[in-house]
């Protein structure tokens, strides 16, 4: 199917981006690296009148140390910052996320901040911004403000961005020496997750001194799990007392009912997750 006729701007500016939706109001939607947006238009399931192009908007692509913080320019592509050095050494966990998205043509052109925008409750992403206590930053009519990753996601595809804003950078505080993992249950490689786990975690005299896990597709939105986490806390480096502790990742959920898995199944499958990305993370797996 062929999408409707619109119109298309390519701005150089942020000014003339947010300019671009004021004028295009809600018949007006951003592409990046349109990997989320292109299947939507091709079943005319969105029919703008108008497309806000970002590609030529400077610095948006860069990823850069700032004091205590790894900032990821909202179109930074997944394969860039699955392989970036500073994504690598302070938040290892989105750079492994980013190299589970899709397939290599996705990732050479789909983009950070377009997935966290879709909003899919499925996505990688999301979970290991969640996991690394990340901070969205938009930009919009109103000037620039930012957003605690926990609180960016209201429901399936809908997001805390307002009339007019764009999300410009993913904000993270450096994680330096943190063991990470992300862990992913799909049919196959290029699919969507049925459950898939981000974990981030600082080890202290041979136990588990801190512990963040981020959830996909456990809920109408991505999910901490924060009673994992409580649990994990304090429990020795040893691999049956991690999974022990793990295993209740998935209480208090409400994960969807579909082919691929029942809500029992997946928060089953979400305690075994977190108790292998943990247990990898911190270095135990026999």
């Amino acid at each position: 199917m062929r999408p409707v006729d619109f119109d298309y701007t390519s701005p150089t500016t942020l000014e003339e981006v947010v300019r671009s939706l004021a004028d295009g109001g809600d018949e007006a939607t951003i592409i990046g690296g349109g990997q989320s947006l292109m299947p939507v238009l091709r079943m005319r399931m969105a029919d703008p009148d108008l497309l806000v192009d970002l590609r030529r908007i400077p610095g948006m692509r860069e990823v850069r140390e700032e004091g205590d913080h790894v900032v990821v320019g909202a179109m930074a592509t997944h394969h860039a910052v699955a392989h970036d050095a500073l994504v690598a050494a302070h938040a290892g966990v989105l750079g492994q996320a980013a190299a589970c998205v899709g397939d290599p043509q996705i990732r050479y052109r789909g983009t950070i901040g377009g997935s966290l925008a879709h909003a899919d409750p499925a996505g990688d992403i999301a979970p290991a911004v969640l996991a690394l206590d990340g901070t969205i930053e938009v930009t919009g009519p109103d000037g620039a403000r930012t957003v605690p990753a926990k609180e960016f996601f209201h429901g399936p595809f809908t997001t805390d961005l307002r009339d007019g804003e764009v999300l410009t950078a993913v904000r993270l505080p450096k994680h330096t020496g943190w063991g990470m993992r992300y862990e992913k249950f799909a049919h196959v490689a290029q699919s969507w997750s049925i459950v898939a786990v981000a974990a981030a975690v600082q080890v202290e005299d041979g136990a588990v001194a801190r512990v963040r896990l981020g959830m996909a597709n456990m809920g109408q939105t991505p999910l901490r799990a924060e009673s994992a986490e409580a649990a994990l806390t304090g429990v020795p480096l040893q691999e049956r007392a991690v999974h022990d502790a793990a295993a209740g990742a998935g209480e208090g959920t409400s994960p969807p009912v579909d082919a691929a898995g029942t809500a029992e199944y997946r928060r089953h499958l979400a305690g075994v997750l977190a108790g292998r990305a943990v247990a990898a993370a911190v270095g135990v797996v026999e």
